[in-house]
This record gives structure tokens, sequence and C-alpha cells, in this order.
């Protein structure tokens, strides 16, 4: 099978990192549905990871990602049904799942935009938990050119991102608009020369902090965005009784006093 997306696993200062890259550089690395798989798949190998501690997703080429190719999706009629209907168990469809994998992982994920960041490829931008564009690069929910709406995860995402007025507007007419305009918009995190760089210079920071925390951390805010207040006093109450246990704790206490000698273990899940 074709490699249409790409995984290193990147030393760092000792800290596993995950180079994921989408592997259709010719056709801009637009979405076929043996993509999708591959990204889907990625994703839940790494989850099994307990050593990793970070995942920087970008496209090879010219851009991070065209969006969906349509002339192959709709190639595949008998498929293209198929894999629309939900997992029972997970609730999401290949499409969804493709992007909001990586949602799931415990570790951050960092995009690095590039070029073209339209439709499904936005979808897939707006999943990881950072997101660092060039000025320049052209960023659009074009789904509404094709008489769409956004449904790979993203309507989800933009809720948590902008106003909905914003969302609204960016999938009623499909407009296109800068990196720079992203970050303006919430879309975006930072505009970066090298988003690239930027992106791994984010993961090694985080590294340095406790992977239990981390991933604490992620789960408290994914999970209670929307909630109300006893909701996420509960999950923090939670996530805190764990870690107050945890020998990931008891080494980032030691490295915080000036402590030497010590390194971080594998998360605790």
């Amino acid at each position: 099978m074709t490699e249409l997306v790409t995984c290193t696993i990147l030393e760092r200062d000792g800290a596993r990192l995950a180079d994921v890259r989408l592997n259709r550089p010719e056709k801009l690395n637009s979405l076929t549905l043996d993509l999708l798989e591959q990204l889907q798949a990625t994703a839940e190998s790494l989850a099994e990871d307990r050593e990793l501690r970070g995942v920087l997703l970008s496209g090879e080429g010219r851009s991070f990602c065209a969006g969906l190719d349509f002339a192959s999706v709709l190639g595949e009629p008998v498929r293209f049904r198929e894999v629309f209907e939900p997992d029972a168990e997970r609730g999401t469809n290949l499409y969804q799942e493709a992007p909001w994998a990586w949602r799931r992982l415990a570790v951050p994920v960092v995009a690095a935009i590039h070029g073209h960041c339209l439709g499904g490829g936005l979808q897939i931008a707006l999943a990881a938990d950072f997101r660092f564009t060039t000025a320049d690069a052209a960023w659009s929910v074009l789904e509404a050119k094709w008489g769409l709406v956004p449904d790979m995860s993203g309507v989800h995402a933009l809720s948590q991102l902008v106003r909905i007025d914003v969302a609204k507007r960016l999938a009623m007419t499909g407009e296109m608009f800068s990196g720079e305009r992203a970050v303006a918009l919430g879309l975006a995190s930072e505009v970066a020369d090298d988003p690239y760089a930027a992106g791994l210079a984010l993961l090694d920071q985080i590294a340095t902090r406790s992977p239990d925390a981390v991933a604490a951390s992620k789960r408290i805010f994914d999970q209670t965005w929307v909630a109300g207040a006893e909701e996420t006093f509960s999950q923090e109450r939670a996530e805190q009784a764990v870690l107050l246990d945890a020998p990931n704790t008891a080494v980032a206490q030691h490295l915080s006093m000036g402590g030497e000698g010590r390194t971080y273990g594998p998360r605790l899940r």
C-alpha cells in the first residue's frame, strides 16, 4: 500500500515525539479514503505509546492539505457510503475520526500549516491542540463551495474556537482567508515563518513537564470546556488526586527545586 501518511519517531533530549506527515505532495495532500484510514490508524497506534510526549502534524511538499479529493472519493461510491456510517461504539465515522483521533491522544498535537489548509484539511488542523501557520497560508471552510457542510468534526471544533457568527459565516460562504487572518479569528495559535520549527519548539517546551500533568490538563480542558462549574471542579479534583501520588509528579518537584539526574517515566494513562 502506498504510504500516504508517514510517521517518524524523534528522540529529543530523551523525549519521544512523533513527526507525522500527510504524504501526497503531488496532489497537495488532498484526502483520499486510503489517506484518511492511514491517518486514523496512525493516531490509534500512537495512542498505545506511553513514552510518547507529543505529535507534530504537517504536510509534505507545497501544502498542508488542500481538502478532500472528490474525484478519488466519489470514484468509490460503495466504499464512500460504507465509511460514512458511524462506528457504533465510538460514535464517529471515518471522515470524522481521521481528524478527531488526534484530539483523543493523551499528548499535545501541534499542526504546522503552510500552503493550503482547506476543507477537510482545515478540520484536521482544528483537531490539533495548537496550530502554527505561515502568514500567507490559504485557509477556508471550503465545503460551502460544493454545497456541503463541514462534517469532519469541524462544526464541534469551530464551536470551541470562534464565535457562532464567525463559524456560520465561514461555513456559509467558504471564503478564503490568510494564516494571519486565521490567527485573528482564533482558528490558529500563532503566525510563524517556519511553522514546523515553531511547533517543535513548543513540544520541546511541554516535554520538560510531567507527562501525566500534561495529559490531565488536556483531558480537563477538552472534556469540560463547555461544562458547568460543578462538573469542571469535580474533574479537577479527580485528576489532581491521581497526580498527587504519581511518580512523575515527584520527578517534576525534584527538578523544579534544582535537582538533577532524574527523568520522567511513562504516562500513567
